[in-house]
């Protein structure tokens, strides 16, 4: 289905004369067209403002760009748009926005850098017309959305059988994985990984139509999870690898999903009065065939909440790589314990930082005073300070032990899922 949005794109560059580039409703880049030079000669190549470059190369616009050009009712619109520069912003050059909708929903725009080779075309409006070329690029554009449409409809069908998958009772879920395996054909044999985003805001308002489930290359299968009332919601999305030791393609996916304006809890944590909760990634471990799925989802969350917990770990952690946290996330929530329980006072945060480092570096005071950039005296004097609060020996195998995974604990926090 790619080269049948990059033949299109490509009609509407030749009909305007002008390269198109097509994002979908998230921004996300699905082909740009190339301009030919007339008649063999040789042309000046457009020059490619800030914002066009990082779309093309990072497959993706930020969300501040995002919201800019939303902000002049691109989502909304039902004709073409022209949109003005803004160096401030990035956007060097204008921008004609042709929005790509299907019965009424839009699911991406199709843009086009006004650079004064479109200034003479007319846009028509409320009681003007068209230029006949626009007239033919929109054409062109409402059958990119039903391209898209009938894309997302046949995700969202894959999407609940791999939340079924997932999540239904061992009846739904056992005829859920058949008709999955069915769907993937040749892909359901593997090699895949699942990764989890957490949090992922779904359509909400004028994005109901939207369920926002990503369309990358690598994707065989994505779906929303709810969320509780401590996390916001999730997305679950399995990866095709290309071999069952390399876990790049997932990784690159957990990435480009980061980038989504939807990897965040906006909504939920706007509800509560709060900044939006950066979104974290994890990966689960390889499998071959859908039998393994709800254990590598639960692998694939460990890791996101390990990435949350740890930024050395973050923002995309793997499964193989969390350490500790492997066994720890399996672990139901529990109440610190009351001897570690002092410690984690928000007073004593620098008390639990400095102990929690000290274990780390398997209780080399020397690495330790590096690690936190303090004289080995201070380092001495703090350890001391947590004998005193806790009653825990550091040279004690077993204390050490307890106050090194009560800390990480209360750093993973409570299960998200």
């Amino acid at each position: 289905m790619r080269d049948d949005y990059q033949q299109l794109v490509d009609e509407i560059t030749a009909v305007l004369r002008a390269p198109a580039t097509l994002e979908n409703r998230d921004f996300a880049l699905i082909a740009f067209g190339a301009q030919d030079s007339e008649d063999g000669e040789d042309t000046e190549e457009p020059a490619l403002d800030p914002v066009r470059t990082r779309s093309i190369l990072q497959r993706r616009s930020t969300a501040a760009v995002r919201a800019w050009f939303e902000a002049f009712g691109i989502a909304r619109a039902q004709a073409p748009l022209r949109i003005p520069p803004d160096p401030a912003a990035g956007v060097f050059m204008g921008r004609i926005c042709l929005p790509v909708r299907h019965r009424g929903v839009v699911h991406g725009y199709v843009w086009l850098l006004d650079d004064g080779h479109l200034s003479d075309l007319e846009l028509g409006g409320p009681t003007g017309t068209p230029d006949p070329r626009l007239a033919r690029a929109m054409e062109t554009a409402a059958r990119i959305g039903a391209l898209l449409a009938a894309e997302a409809r046949a995700g969202e069908e894959l999407g609940e059988l791999l939340r079924d998958v997932l999540t239904a009772p061992p009846a739904g879920r056992d005829a859920a994985r058949t008709q999955l395996r069915t769907a993937l054909r040749g892909a359901a044999d593997g090699p895949l990984a699942l990764v989890a985003v957490v949090p992922w805001t779904p359509g909400t308002g004028e994005d109901a139509d939207h369920p926002g489930l990503p369309h990358l290359p690598g994707i065989v299968a994505a779906c929303a999870l709810p969320g509780d009332a401590t996390a916001g919601a999730g997305l679950a999305a399995l990866v095709r690898l290309r071999a069952a030791t390399a876990l790049d393609p997932a990784r690159t996916t957990a990435e480009q999903l980061l980038r989504s304006p939807r990897a965040t809890a906006g909504g939920a944590a706007a509800a509560r009065g709060e900044s939006p909760a950066k979104a974290a990634a994890g990966v689960s471990a390889p499998r071959r065939g859908l039998e393994e799925l709800p254990a590598a989802w639960q692998e694939a969350l460990a890791a996101a909440r390990a990435a949350h917990a740890d930024p050395r770990l973050g923002p995309v952690a793997e499964w193989s790589a969390i350490g500790p946290y492997r066994l720890l996330a399996a672990l139901p929530a529990l109440q610190p314990d009351a001897a570690v329980r002092p410690l984690l006072e928000p007073a004593h945060a620098e008390l639990a930082r400095t102990a929690e480092t000290f274990l780390d570096c398997a209780g080399q005071a020397g690495r330790t005073a590096q690690r936190l950039g303090i004289h080995r005296q201070t380092l001495y004097y703090r350890l001391s300070r947590v004998r005193q609060l806790t009653g825990l020996d550091l040279d004690a195998g077993e204390d050490r032990l307890l106050l090194h995974m009560t800390l990480k604990a209360a750093r993973l926090g409570p299960p998200r899922h």
